[in-house]
């Protein structure tokens, strides 16, 4: 099969059993989403500036856009292999980084608007980054953080030379100043192409490197996961998630362009259900990718069918398990709109899902592996394949390496750690493995089990990764964060069950002494982590206690908190 346009297939099984990956041998993504349609007059971008009101780009507008910036670049010496870092939301700079980017074989590093002073520090400095093109909201910090940065010689912020202070470059002014016509970087599947930081339980967040085989991988499962309705020219796609995410990045906004269909794009401080449902109607969107938070606040919203001229056909949802709520809701209150939940890691794309053009999605079900990939249930220990029913890790296979992350970013180790050999459970499935196998498996670090129907039911993480409103939060880096202030002993965050959230962040604080005001220095805390870190990375419950119970070697024990937090639980219930 081609990689140009992901086939229909009628039947799932048919679909797992003819697909096969067919990456081209020159592949570069700004061509693939900008030049390859018939009609590149179409437009690509519809833009809501909060300020200017509607704006639109044509394929060809964003073609001559990246162009002219990726000019800008390499006049300001960025070379191919380079790290730039791309600090903007939903505006059309913030893709036209990216391509440029790739027009000059740079990498790019996406980051979220919402990360404090700490988290862009480490990120930029860790990714080695040259350049950073930033929103004006976050100017100040990448001033701040400047000097803790060697590598970084350039700060380009959105605006012109009268907006634009100090020595930074003005991102209009280098636009308009540089030409269009640039010889595009030859590139393959295997050019690198992204950095994008996960959190982690037990270590500073890890730089995920992937290659252009990436986009590739996720516009093939936004088509499935999207009901196959991904239509050049009719289709038009909506996220309120932050575009620094993979999901809404890769999954929506270049899966849309890969499929030659229309984005809206949408800077807002906030999700305001009836303004969002406004949106939807007045743009037509159609498919929308919609985590879980966002999808219950949507739930407050009365009769949204009678109230809005909506053309909504699937909503996809990824971040945390859709729970039977959600899903009854969506059959319940709209006529024809399907809900598929997606499954999917920075490091190993989207590999897991719902289609309701090929089976029933079960509320809270992970869904069913994509084609192009096979999974295992294993035992976390020995590896080992374990029977229908059992609880283990997920283990995922790609038909090819290359749409799975390349490395850890100067983290070899770890690099090998994610991968492992499966050991089958009987000598005659260990010889149909030995036939099937076509390279190493990848550990995903989520329990779950599979039905005899081959759904695949998330049960938990192996570490202390907490799931909140579709972001994968890490508890050491809000720990140190907490640590920073002077009334803070030691701190354990751990994730407790939440409503909206699906998981809230809780820490449990141990104060340096006991003349202290509770709901002062609570305050005093959360203000702390969201201008260190991020704003959904503040504890929303923080908990003071004496002592704060400890490994031998001075560790906090988060299992303990978490026990300590169920008892509590069942002992109010």
């Amino acid at each position: 099969m081609t990689w140009t346009v992901m086939p229909t297939f009628d039947d799932y099984a048919e679909a797992r059993e003819a697909f096969e990956w067919d990456l081209p041998d020159e592949f570069n993504p700004a061509v693939d989403f900008l030049r390859k349609h018939d009609d590149t007059s179409r437009t690509a971008l519809r833009y809501e500036d909060p300020d200017d009101g509607l704006e639109t780009y044509s394929f060809d507008d964003l073609d001559d856009r990246s162009d002219r910036l990726a000019a800008a670049l390499a006049s300001l010496d960025v070379e191919a292999g380079d790290r730039v870092g791309v600090v903007v939301p939903q505006k059309p700079q913030n893709p036209i980084t990216h391509l440029a980017n790739w027009k000059l074989g740079a990498v790019s590093v996406p980051l979220t608007v919402l990360f404090g002073r700490d988290a862009l520090r480490y990120r930029l400095a860790d990714s080695e980054a040259a350049a950073v093109v930033v929103d004006p909201s976050v100017r100040e910090t990448v001033d701040e953080i400047r000097e803790e940065c060697p590598d970084l010689e350039h700060v380009i912020e959105l605006g012109t030379d009268d907006s634009v202070s100090g020595d930074a470059h003005a991102f209009d002014d280098l636009i308009e100043t540089h030409d269009p016509g640039l010889e595009v970087y030859d590139a393959t599947p295997e050019t690198p192409s992204a950095i994008m930081y996960t959190s982690g339980s037990t270590g500073p967040p890890k730089g995920v490197r992937h290659s252009h085989a990436l986009w590739l991988g996720r516009a093939a499962a936004a088509y499935n996961y999207f009901d196959q309705g991904l239509e050049a020219g009719e289709t038009t796609l909506w996220t309120p998630a932050d575009w620094a995410w993979g999901a809404a990045l890769g999954g929506t906004l270049f899966a849309a362009w890969h499929h030659g269909c229309t984005i809206v794009g949408w800077p807002r401080d906030g999700f305001d259900p009836e303004a969002a449902y406004d949106l939807m109607a007045r743009h037509e969107v159609d498919k929308a990718f919609m985590p879980p938070t966002a999808l219950r606040m949507l739930m407050s919203v009365d009769d949204p069918e009678d109230r809005f001229d909506l053309s909504l056909g699937t909503f996809a949802s990824a971040g945390e398990p859709l729970t039977s709520e959600v899903v009854d809701w969506v059959d319940d209150t709209f006529e024809n709109v399907a809900i598929n939940e997606f499954y999917g890691q920075t490091e190993l794309n989207l590999v897991v899902g719902n289609s309701d053009a090929w089976f029933d999605t079960r509320p809270g079900s992970m869904g069913k592996p994509f084609p192009g990939y096979e999974v295992r249930v294993l035992d976390p220990d020995s590896r080992e394949e374990l029977a229908t029913g059992e609880v283990g890790e997920l283990a995922v296979r790609p038909g090819d390496r290359r749409v799975f992350f390349d490395e850890y970013w100067k983290l070899p180790e770890k690099t090998a750690e994610k991968q492992t050999e499966v050991v089958p459970a009987s000598e005659a499935s260990r010889e149909s493995e030995e036939r099937r196998s076509s390279g190493r498996w990848f550990l995903t670090g989520d329990l779950v089990k599979r039905d005899d129907e081959d759904y695949l039911w998330f049960v938990s993480r192996t570490d202390d990764v907490i799931l909140t409103s579709g972001y994968r939060v890490g508890p050491m880096e809000v720990e140190e964060a907490i640590l920073h202030h002077p009334e803070a002993e030691q701190a354990g965050v751990i994730g407790v069950p939440d409503e909206t959230r699906g998981e809230a962040i809780k820490a449990y604080v141990q104060p340096t002494t006991n003349d202290y005001d509770p709901e002062g220095l609570r305050e005093e805390i959360r203000d702390l982590v969201r201008a260190r870190l991020a704003e959904y990375e503040y504890p929303q419950h923080v908990e003071f206690v004496d002592e704060l119970p400890t490994t031998t070697t001075g560790k906090i024990r988060r299992r303990s908190l978490r026990d300590r937090e169920e008892t509590s639980n069942a002992t109010d219930d």
